[in-house]
């Protein structure tokens, strides 16, 4: 009997090391069948999927500077009528001010009166002309009169650029209609965003008087960190949000890539709109993703991967293993016989890679068999929850 009983004790000792070595296997998590309803598990494949790569990076809308205009005086003078206000739309070619300034009275004067002599020069140079070629004048007075009358051309030319500086068109100037105020226009349409001025104020060439900026062309500006400048090329679709829309999304192309690193280790890249809206105002927030290609890589729903510790992990189907049970009374079960229905699943350590439209890129172990594995799809956090309760208690 003693012996007997020796014999028993080994047994009982063996099925319980096995039990223990067979709870504490690494990665190995075992569910019962209620356990495995009430978590409603699906399996599937790990497919390979074609998924762009992203940069996440924050920007502006702004304006190009062909696109915002400061308007100037190009002479002194008094302001004499202005509309202006702050916000209001402006079209180009349109009356914004006017300016008043006797020194406007001696240009126009000083056009007409040389148009008149420029008009006897001519003639005598004419007169001039046939007088020499008949060898009855001089050269010297043909030269003498030539110089004087392009001299007096070149003369009116600048004149009359000046004039139409001034808005003042030098055509249609006669000795009536000499005038001392001059118009100021809208060299863009846009809105009015500065007004430096008032009436009967004094403004120099150098003053602002006001500045217009068309918002039909707004681009996005976009800051881009040091590493990820290698990802970037012309012509990359961007998805972008801003913060005051909510979820609403738009979309734009990379145009310009600065080729200077600032101080803070970023560059600007210039984006294009694909749609323009003209509710959309300079300097607002925004959030952009840069897609950097498309690249066909493995792939899981991303509900299938999970996170422990900083770690990435799928589950896969595993084999049950057969293991000696007892039942209530201290009977030993066959093998072949498990007291109720269970599933076995093994834990593999992956990384994630790109992620888009529900579906991650996932980086597997060297020897993984991916024709084989039956990966958990959904309900892989129970099996987590199920494994970090058991390691806790074997602790």
């Amino acid at each position: 009997m003693l012996g007997f009983a020796s014999c028993g004790n080994k047994s009982i000792e063996k099925v319980a090391t096995s039990e223990q070595q067979h709870h504490e296997e690494k990665g190995r998590v075992e569910l019962t069948g209620a356990q495995f309803k009430f978590a409603n598990i699906e399996f599937g494949k790990i497919e390979s999927r074609s998924l762009s790569g992203t940069i996440a990076v924050n920007g502006i809308l702004d304006v190009p500077p062909q696109n915002m205009v400061t308007v100037s005086a190009i002479m002194g003078g008094f302001i004499k009528t202005t509309k202006l206000l702050q916000g209001m739309e402006v079209k180009e070619g349109e009356v914004i001010a006017s300016i008043q300034n006797p020194d406007f009275i001696q240009i126009q004067s000083q056009f007409l009166e040389n148009k008149q002599k420029l008009l006897f020069l001519e003639q005598e140079y004419k007169r001039q002309e046939e007088l020499y070629q008949e060898n009855v004048s001089s050269a010297k007075i043909f030269q003498q009169v030539s110089s004087e009358f392009h001299t007096m051309e070149a003369n009116q030319g600048a004149l009359a650029e000046r004039l139409l500086i001034l808005n003042i068109n030098p055509k249609t100037l006669t000795q009536s209609n000499i005038r001392s105020t001059v118009n100021i226009l809208a060299p863009i349409s846009g809105f009015v965003i500065t007004v430096n001025v008032n009436l009967g104020k004094y403004v120099q060439p150098q003053d602002i008087i006001c500045e217009i900026m068309d918002t039909k062309h707004l681009h996005a500006e976009l800051t881009v960190f040091e590493k990820d400048i290698s990802k970037l090329k012309k012509g990359q679709k961007i998805r972008f949000q801003l913060v005051n829309e909510g979820n609403r999304e738009r979309t734009a192309y990379v145009f310009l890539i600065n080729h200077q690193i600032s101080t803070d280790r970023t560059i600007r890249v210039h984006a294009h709109l694909d749609k323009e809206d003209l509710n959309l105002m300079p300097n607002m927030y925004l959030k952009a993703l840069i897609e950097t290609g498309s690249e066909n890589v493995n792939s899981l729903p991303e509900s299938a991967i999970v996170q422990s510790e900083g770690i990435d992990y799928i589950f896969i189907k595993a084999g049950l293993e057969n293991h000696a049970q007892t039942d209530t009374t201290g009977k030993n079960l066959e093998a072949n016989e498990p007291k109720e229905e269970e599933h076995a699943f093994e834990a593999i350590e992956v990384k994630k890679g790109l992620v888009q439209n529900g579906f991650a890129e996932v980086f597997l172990p060297k020897d993984f068999d991916i024709r084989k594995a039956e990966v958990v799809t959904k309900g892989a956090y129970v099996i987590l929850a199920k494994r970090e309760n058991t390691e806790g208690e074997g602790h």
